[in-house]
Order: structure tokens, then C-alpha cells, then sequence
């Protein structure tokens, strides 16, 4: 059953990290297709369009992390060989999706405290609600899909969900066509039809992948299925919470340190988050090497872990934290020379290419760091710790990063030119705050692994 034959270290993260990068590319350009679709449809659309994701990307990512503990539980179980333990962690795990969707929705489908925030023209405000009420349709249906990724992730088996996201975003480009412009019929509906077109895609794409546990071979010696009707296993939700909580607590607040970036910068007019939004988008694009590579490490360490043998652990975790930072380091020339081009791709509007050509310098370094950062957090995570790593990111994204974005953006210090004010200003502050994350996590993965010798 194992996916992973090759020998050599590199080659075994390689072999999963691929998929991985396919699949989460395929999620990414889903976002990068809303922002240049809607960027040509109208300029105020594409502002709601940005406050609007900023708040349900937030939701998303952090009931995803929470679900996201399912990885670490079934990829040690599945070093050690113990099959029908993971079926039945599984199931826990579908509870516990239903309890996130309830609360998910619940605030997608009442967004008004937190568009408030951005202190919005009514117009914006009109869109961006009608965007999120939509996207409440798709959030359960996204948690059931993250159920299938996480376990097919953690036994090594990520192809599989790659198919299905390849798939989902050649639907969503025609999707998006007719939903946003209009044709078949139908109204244009704007920023608010890309919504609508990923509730689509996400349900589909729940349908395939429960399928595929239903009837492929390879699922069977789980038994996820024929055990009849179970209900939440109190120690089990326990430790799923126990390690969930803090990785999506940490999903949420690097998450949440761009929205609250986006929030912020919206007071600094329309043209302002625009070049923010597709600034922001970009970095998620690229901050999918790292997360691929992080991924597959995490799992291969997870595997070592649940077989005993902690000195493989130590080393595919190191070899992981290596690859992704000369990754990174070549992606950040490579952006830095053609920010041109790449934010001329993203729209034509000279105003909004004006404002976004200053913040592609930060990417280069920004970068870099995000890589080194989210490979030891993806490493503790399978060794399954995960609180410490959350308090970091507390400190330094929110304390840092926001707390010196929001001086330097709304030149708070006096301190502009010196450092940059307006959007410059909260990137200088983002920069910082995961230059600091990076030290403090890769010192603490250090320290976790000498106990674990």
C-alpha cells in the first residue's frame, strides 16, 4: 500500500510533494481566477471581492487546520500498520467537520460585525456580504473534502485528491464566465458569481472524493464503511481538538494577518486593496512550494514516527526544511525580475499596477521566510505538537506583524519615508513578523527533536 518506494530521501518527498503542489496550484488558481476575472469586470467588484475572501478564506483555513489534525493521527497510525484504527479516527472526523460547518456558517451567513472593520462604502459592503452568504453554501461541502485530503495525504496517496482539484478548477473557469459576466440566461452577478461558482465545484468535488473511499480498492483496509452508524467518541474528539485547536488557531492567524492587512488597507481607498489583493494572491500562489514540500516531509516523518524510528524522522524533517528554502530562494529572484510582467498579468488598470509594483519588492524575502516557517510547523505537526507553534505565530503575525504594520501603514510613528507608509507599510511590518516566526520555530523543532533522540 505504501506510494512512497523510492529509497533516497529526496526522491520519496519528491514523489508526494508533486501531487501536492498540483492539487493546492489547482485550489490557488481558483483564487488567482477570481481576482483577474473580476478585476476586468469592475474595479468596485474586485475591492469586495478582496474584503470579502479576506473573511471567508479566514473561516476556511482555520476549520480546514482544525480538520487538518486528522494527518498527523492517521499517518502515524499508518507507520505502525494499524488500518482499521484510522477508519475509525475518520469518522470522528466527520463529527467534528459538521460542528465546524454550523459554526462556519453562522458567520458567513452574518457577516455585518466583521465588514465593519473595513469601514466600507455601502456599495462594497452590499458585495461583499452577498459574496460571503453564498460562499456559506460551499464551506460544508469544502470541510467534508478537507476529511478525504487529509487522510489520503496521510498515507501517502495524494494523487488522488489532485485528480479531483484538477477537475474542480477546469469546471470553475466556465463557471466563473457565465456567473460573473453573465450568459446561458443568467444575470451577471459580478465578484458575487465567483462565490456561487466555487459552492458548485466544492460539492462536486465532495461527491468524487467520498466516492473514491466508497469503492477503490486502495481505501478498503481502513474500513470506513459497513460498521454501521456511529456516534462522536468523546477521547477521540478530545484528541482530535487537543491537536486541531492549535493548528487551526495557527492557520487562522496567518490567515487572519491578511485580512485584517486587507481590512485595513481598504480605509486607504479601492485602489489601494486592489494592488494589496493581488500582491497578497501572488504570495499564496507561491507559498504553495513550501506548504507541498512541508506536506510530504510531515507525512514521511509521521510514518517514521509511528514505525519508532526517530533518527529517519529527524532526518526527513531536516532534508524537508533544506529543499524548501533553496526552493524559495530561487523563486524570490525569479519574482523579483519579472514583477512586471506578473502584475500586468493580473490586470491592466495603470493605477492599480502603480500601487502593486512597490509591495512585489518585499516578495523575495517574505518569501524565504515563509518557507522556512511553514516546513517546521508542517514538522512538528507530525510530531504532534502543536500549541508552542501557535503561540509563535500569535506573537509574531499578530503582535508583530499587525501591531507594526498598522504604525508603519497609517504612519503612526512619523517615521514615513524613512519606512514606508500605506500598504509598503504593513508589508515592511508582515516581512518582520515572519523573519521572527521562522527563528522561533525552527529553534523549537531543533529542541524537539533532541528529546525525541
Amino acid at each position: 500500500m505504501n506510494e512512497t518506494a523510492p529509497q533516497h530521501p529526496v526522491r520519496q518527498i519528491a514523489a508526494l510533494a508533486w501531487p501536492i503542489l498540483i492539487g493546492q496550484l489547482a485550489v490557488i488558481a481558483n483564487g488567482v481566477i477570481d481576482t483577474a476575472m473580476t478585476s476586468r469586470y469592475s474595479s468596485t467588484d474586485l475591492a469586495a471581492l478582496s474584503i470579502a475572501v479576506s473573511i471567508y478564506v479566514s473561516i476556511f483555513v482555520g476549520a480546514n487546520g482544525v480538520l487538518y489534525a486528522l494527518a498527523p493521527i492517521a499517518g502515524q497510525l499508518y507507520g505502525a500498520g494499524r488500518f482499521e484504527a484510522i477508519g475509525a479516527e475518520v469518522r470522528q472526523g466527520v463529527w467534528l467537520a459538521l460542528f465546524l460547518t454550523a459554526i462556519g456558517c453562522l458567520i458567513l451567513l452574518f457577516p455585518a460585525p466583521l465588514l465593519a472593520l473595513a469601514q466600507a462604502p455601502p456599495e462594497l459592503h452590499a458585495k461583499a456580504t452577498t459574496y460571503l452568504q453564498l460562499e456559506a453554501l460551499a464551506l460544508p461541502a469544502s470541510l467534508g473534502f478537507r476529511i478525504f485530503g487529509s487522510l489520503s495525504t496521510a498515507i501517502a496517496r495524494p494523487r488522488a485528491v489532485m485528480l479531483i482539484q484538477v477537475a474542480a478548477l477546469a469546471l470553475k473557469v466556465p463557471l466563473n464566465a457565465v456567473l460573473i459576466f453573465g450568459g446561458l440566461g443568467l444575470p451577471a452577478m459580478g465578484g458575487p458569481g465567483c462565490a456561487l461558482a466555487t459552492a458548485l465545484t466544492m460539492w462536486l468535488s465532495l461527491v468524487a472524493g467520498w466516492a473514491m473511499l466508497r469503492w477503490s480498492p486502495f481505501y478498503r483496509p481502513f474500513r470506513l464503511f459497513g460498521k454501521g452508524w456511529t456516534g462522536p467518541h468523546w477521547p477521540a474528539q478530545r484528541t482530535l481538538l487537543r491537536l486541531g485547536i492549535p493548528m487551526g488557531l495557527s492557520y487562522l492567524i496567518e490567515v487572519s494577518a491578511f485580512t485584517f492587512m486587507a481590512l485595513f488597507i481598504a480605509r486607504l481607498g479601492e485602489t489601494a486593496v486592489a494592488g494589496h489583493q493581488i500582491t497578497a494572491n501572488f504570495v499564496t500562489v507561491l507559498y504553495m512550494l513550501p506548504l507541498s514540500i512541508g506536506s510530504a516531509a510531515s507525512t514521511l516523518v509521521a510514518h517514521a514516527l509511528g514505525a519508532g524510528d526517530n533518527s529517519a524522522a529527524r532526518r526527513m524533517g531536516n532534508l524537508g526544511i533544506l529543499l524548501a528554502a533553496g526552493i524559495a530562494a530561487a523563486a524570490g529572484l525569479a519574482v523579483w525580475f519579472g514583477r512586471p510582467l506578473i502584475v500586468r498579468a493580473y490586470t491592466p488598470d495603470p493605477a492599480i499596477i502603480a500601487v502593486a509594483l512597490p509591495l512585489y519588492a518585499f516578495i523575495g524575502v517574505y518569501h524565504f521566510c515563509d518557507a522556512l516557517q511553514a516546513c517546521a510547523a508542517y514538522i512538528l505537526r507530525a510530531y504532534r505538537v502543536t500549541l508552542v507553534p501557535t503561540l509563535i505565530y500569535a506573537l509574531m503575525l499578530w503582535g508583530v506583524g499587525l501591531g507594526s504594520g498598522y504604525l508603519f501603514g497609517f504612519d503612526v510613528t512619523g517615521l514615513a519615508p524613512a519606512i514606508p507608509a500605506g500598504a509598503a507599510g504593513f508589508w515592511v511590518g508582515n516581512t518582520a513578523s515572519v523573519l521572527l516566526a521562522a527563528v522561533f520555530l525552527l529553534w523549537y523543532l531543533r529542541s524537539v527533536q533532541n528529546r525525541m533522540r
